[in-house]
């Protein structure tokens, strides 16, 4: 359990940092849907990992991000059905 854990913290961390470089260099924007993913990927990896360390200061903040995180992909999706429609 502690190896599958652990992915999941590793993959959690280089969503994170991706969105992190790849918003950083401008190579994507921050009200796009792969930064926001990332983030909400990023984020609930990294809780599940802190949250089996018992760490749960870290674990409620990426809870929160990955709250923040849906709530900008569901702003994304409002936002493209209302442009949709005439």
């Amino acid at each position: 359990m502690k190896l599958i854990v652990d992915i999941i913290g590793w993959i959690g961390a280089g969503g994170v940092l991706a969105a992190y470089a790849l918003v950083s260099m401008g190579r994507i924007a921050a009200a796009s849907y792969t930064y926001q993913w990332l983030n909400l990927v990023g984020a609930a990896g990294l809780a599940v990992n802190t949250f089996y360390y018992m760490s749960y200061p870290s674990t409620a903040l990426n809870v929160v991000w990955a709250g923040i995180a849906l709530y900008a992909i569901a702003s994304l999706l409002r936002a493209k059905r209302e442009s949709a429609t005439p």
